[in-house]
């Protein structure tokens, strides 16, 4: 049964990939049936019909190969097949009697016009031909026109319509569905590219905020341990430490947030939590410890959301890395955290002018350090972290803070100084795209 019904399978496989080998097979079909039924006389329909009771002529024999040969072109040309068939037909209704069953073709054919076109035109085709053949029998033939078999030649015609118009109706339906579904499947892949992207941006930001933070300090402390070194063994240490500590720290955290780009199923998948408010004050005391006093003021630092929290630490930790680079000498630092209503408040204030009164972002030469020179707080080209500078410290702010809704401004302040203000709703809505305007700002970079 198994090796049946394979066998069939394949067969069907193989007529639906040559459709013309499937035509002309059921033209052979059509052909055999039409000649089997042209001996059968149907009586005067009070008795079953009688096989091998007549012998159909010899024109109804060539009308009836005629149509059946023509049902091989019944895709390539459906009009014109149903043309040819509905015509011999009605010429058989017409010159034979008793008719031979040449409508089977013209039966076939109306079926393939209704199911390759549209609906008004399988009801202006079917009507015109049900109505033609059906009167062509009526008038033409020995039989009363109320007669079973004039009556057969409509139902047989008007089936051919409705069964085509329904097969095109369903293939209509099915190949909706089938769009709908590769529509749904592209919109899905689409989508995954758009998050594949948006977490790619994020890790970037990470990968930023860790490096130019811990490189910054490292930098810094080293400079230290390298001018004490002979006078001052022991404060040397110290910052040789303090360097420790912080690559130590920077490595953790690259390690955890490289993490996140590998595959599903690799081994010791990161698990440590992204950084928060929690350990603010671990990160606070490695600016004390870079010599950068930093006052905290920080309420409900653990009631906020997870995505919140990140943003508001990693502003907080720019903001700091950029007051210890460019602020100077003596400066000072004030962080608070604030819960309003629904939003939280991140300030970063500092009170440093840097070399020459002035930040980076601010004035000529604003891409070298404070005033564009080249001393402890100034560093080489490009070490400020504003737009003039080729730095993304305050644009990867704004678009973290903007990422989630919020606003950032930064600016100088009345009387010196520096200010990073943010507000965080705390129902963040990470998956909205950046809107622009959202970040005000003065248009300073640093």
């Amino acid at each position: 049964m198994t090796t049946l019904s394979s066998g069939f399978a394949r067969a069907r496989r193989w007529l639906r990939d040559h459709p013309l080998a499937f035509d002309a097979t059921l033209a052979f079909c059509t052909l055999v049936a039409m000649i089997c039924s042209s001996f059968t006389d149907p009586g005067d329909g009070h008795g079953p019909p009688a096989f091998g009771a007549r012998t159909p002529e010899l024109f109804s024999v060539l009308l009836m190969t005629l149509t059946a040969a023509a049902l091989v072109l019944r895709r390539r040309r459906p009009m014109q097949v149903l043309a040819v068939t509905a015509a011999l037909a009605a010429v058989e209704y017409v010159l034979m009697d008793p008719p031979a069953p040449v409508v089977m073709s013209t039966v076939i054919a109306l079926y393939t016009v209704a199911s390759r076109t549209d609906r008004p035109t399988t009801w202006r085709v079917g009507l015109l031909t049900m109505g033609g053949l059906t009167a062509a029998a009526m008038v033409f033939g020995s039989t009363p026109w109320y007669s079973q078999e004039n009556f057969g030649v409509f139902a047989w015609t008007g089936l051919a319509s409705a069964a085509g118009d329904a097969v095109r109706s369903r293939r209509a339906f099915v190949d909706a569905i089938r769009e709908r579904a590769e529509r749904a499947e592209r919109t899905r892949e689409e989508e995954a590219r758009r998050r594949v992207a948006e977490e790619r941006l994020r890790i970037a930001r990470d990968l930023h905020d860790v490096v130019a933070h811990h490189i910054a300090l490292v930098n810094v402390q080293a400079g230290v341990a390298a001018h004490v070194m002979d006078k001052r063994p022991d404060q040397a240490k110290e910052a040789l430490a303090h360097v420790r500590d912080a690559s130590r720290s920077a490595l953790n955290e690259l390690r955890v947030t490289v993490g996140l780009l590998r595959q599903q199923g690799d081994p010791e998948a990161p698990t440590e939590p992204a950084p928060g408010l929690a350990v603010l004050g671990e990160l606070v005391t490695t600016f004390r410890n870079a010599g950068l006093p930093v006052e905290v003021a920080c309420a409900d630092r653990d009631r906020l959301p997870a995505a919140v929290d990140l943003a508001a630490y990693r502003v907080i930790q720019e903001a700091l890395t950029n007051v210890r680079k460019h602020a100077g000498a003596g400066a000072r630092a004030e962080v608070s955290v604030v819960r309003v209503g629904a939003t939280a408040e991140v300030t970063v204030l500092d009170n440093g002018r840097g070399s020459a009164g002035r930040r980076p972002g601010t004035g000529p030469g604003s891409g070298t350090g404070p005033a564009g020179g080249t001393g402890p707080a100034g560093g080489g080209p490009g070490d400020g972290d504003g737009q003039a500078g080729g730095g993304h410290g305050l644009v990867g702010m704004r678009e973290r803070v903007t990422a989630l809704g919020g606003a950032l401004t930064a600016g100088p302040r009345y009387g010196g100084g520096f200010r990073v203000h943010a507000i965080l709703p705390v129902e963040a809505r990470t998956g909205e795209p950046d809107r622009p305007g959202t970040a005000g700002g003065t248009g300073l970079r640093r």
